[in-house]
């Protein structure tokens, strides 16, 4: 079989004029890109924003393994499937970061015969929005440490700035660093320190805006720091939000890509799910669900993480839910998750198989504790066998959620039909009655607690000192009142990656607190979470080039 970058480079692709209007989308409503990309242009939601909103399907997957799981190759598939039954479907995807597409996971643009294409374009540069993000970040970086300079009019604390520099590469000598060395003309030494550009409260407060208004705004709320007496400074002090708001004026317009089989995708925002909300655009899923039957959207990592914070942070924000959730499962995936070897995965195991499904059934659990459907797409293997699918399928039939096999990657939509229809049957014959899992009036610790317990299964939450100071910090300030996004690793349950399964009788440690005010939540940092990855010793980056011609090779 070709690697997924061949595949991508031998497909014929559609001029993105004939994407669009295949789901009614004018070319003047377009900002061409080339002939493969557009933007959609600001002014085509006042055309379809009364239009009936179609079916939300929301893709998720148990914890990540070594082995690979294939949520967005998944999602791909399901997407063609449907567009091959006859139905009008949408896909609304996150944009690659360019830290992990160097780094050890590669890009996200799905697998197979089940991509996003143009596949290079999407997983390097794309139209330019991380780099918009990332320029809006450092302006306003840049602001508060020239402020400081020219006489420090706001009394800021330079030892209680919150705000960080970013960069989109992982790049962990820069996590902690000091700035204004050099002499009184270089400005104020301070330390400082960068977050990967995936983690900006710009990002999420890009995802979450309805429109460049409620942009504008968001940006000027965010809070920057503190000044000597305790009180926020916010970037609206700093006279920053205009500025980071034409930086962003073209970023904040929804991409529209294709898939190898022509359905119809936007692909727009990018937060990885287990250090900020992990969902892709709020503009980009209504539109999608304006202009389909089907939209089909994905949240970043496993379901205790990206579908925690779709249901609690997106969804509440932006007045949508989900009619059916999709979990994606590999027999491999589960066979580690009861202790199997990477190296031994392609062997049959059903024991372990058996020990290892817990980790599936929390997750089945969990999402129908938000009152929808559950669907289980299973990414079949050559090397799964029979008893180890039928063990899978049997575990999912008792616990009241369906399931179907997926050969998505090898087969494209064909390979998604039986899921495709499990899907339509659970959206027809199962009605969503959604609910949060947590209320926002609740003491911060008390939301925290509730995702501990319920999604993720622990018996409890230590603090540290520096965190309990900081919770009582924002509820004196009365910031306490907002969805909670818990930075977590994206390997286990519980906060420790090692704990495998569907560990018990475990407490998260929350080490870290604050506000993100611009994008309306609080970010909980838990156990030893970086914002600011590294790489690995072998970085995908070793075996990516480009020859003579412009063509690219490596990617995956």
């Amino acid at each position: 079989m070709l690697s997924d970058i061949e595949i991508a480079q031998n497909a014929k692709m559609k001029h993105i004029r004939d994407v669009a209007a295949s789901i009614g989308i004018a070319e003047d409503d377009l900002e061409f890109y080339g002939k493969y990309k557009a933007k959609i242009a600001s002014e085509l939601w006042g055309k379809v924003k009364d239009n009936e909103n179609g079916k939300l399907i929301l893709v998720t997957a148990i914890n990540p393994t070594p082995a690979g799981e294939g949520k967005t190759t998944t999602t791909i598939g399901l997407g063609d499937a449907l567009t091959n039954m006859g139905k009008k479907c949408v896909l609304a995807l996150r944009e690659p970061s360019l830290g992990p597409v160097m780094g050890i996971k590669g890009g996200a643009a799905g697998g197979g015969y089940s991509q996003v294409v143009p596949m290079e374009d999407i997983n390097l540069h794309f139209t330019g929005d991380m780099h918009a993000i990332t320029a809006a970040n450092n302006l306003l970086s840049a602001m508060i440490d020239n402020h400081i300079h020219q006489g420090n009019a706001l009394d800021i604390d330079v030892t209680n700035i919150v705000w960080k520099r970013v960069v989109d590469m992982n790049d962990r000598a820069l996590r902690h660093v000091v700035v204004g060395m050099g002499g009184k003309v270089n400005g104020i030494p301070r330390e400082d320190g960068f977050m990967i550009t995936v983690a900006s409260e710009v990002m999420a407060i890009l995802c979450l805006a309805n429109d460049l208004e409620d942009l504008k705004k968001r940006l000027g709320e965010i809070i920057i720091g503190y000044n000597r007496s305790g009180e926020p400074v916010k970037a609206s002090d700093l006279k920053a939000q205009g500025a980071m708001a034409a930086l962003l004026k073209d970023a904040i317009k929804p991409n529209l890509v294709q898939t190898l089989e022509y359905t119809p995708c936007f692909i727009h925002g990018g937060p990885f799910a287990n250090i900020a909300h992990g969902c892709n655009s709020v503009q980009a899923t209504k539109l999608a669900m304006k202009l389909s039957d089907y939209t089909i959207t994905e949240a970043g990592f496993g379901a205790d993480l990206g579908a925690e914070k779709f249901m609690d942070i997106k969804c509440r924000m932006a007045g949508i839910s989900p009619d059916a959730v999709v979990i994606v499962a590999t027999v491999r995936a589960l066979k580690y998750n009861g202790g199997v070897k990477k190296t031994d995965l392609k062997e049959e195991n059903v024991d372990a198989l058996k020990k290892g499904i817990v980790n599936l059934e929390k997750h089945i659990k969990n999402m129908k504790s938000f009152g929808v459907p559950v669907v289980v797409a299973v990414n079949r293997f050559d090397t799964d066998s029979e008893e180890e699918l039928n063990t899978v399928i049997e575990r999912c039939h008792e616990l009241g959620a369906e399931c179907a096999l997926s050969e998505v990657f090898a087969k494209g939509g064909e390979g998604g039909l039986d899921l495709a229809e499990k899907v339509i049957s659970a959206v027809e014959n199962q009605k969503a009655d959604f609910k949060p899992a947590y209320d926002t009036d609740m003491s911060i610790k008390d939301k925290i607690n509730e995702i501990v317990t319920k999604i993720y299964g622990g018996k409890g939450v230590n603090y540290t000192p520096k965190a309990q100071k900081q919770i009582a910090r924002l509820e004196e300030l009365g910031l306490d009142k907002k969805p909670v996004c818990m930075a977590k690793t994206q390997y286990s349950l519980s906060d420790n990656a090692k704990l495998l399964g569907r560990p018990e009788n475990f407490e998260i440690t929350v080490s870290n607190v604050r506000v993100s005010n611009g994008a309306g939540f609080i970010v909980v940092e838990t156990g030893n979470i970086m914002v600011m990855p590294g790489l690995p010793k072998v970085p995908a980056a070793d075996n990516i080039d480009v020859d003579a011609d412009g063509k690219i090779t490596g990617l995956f």
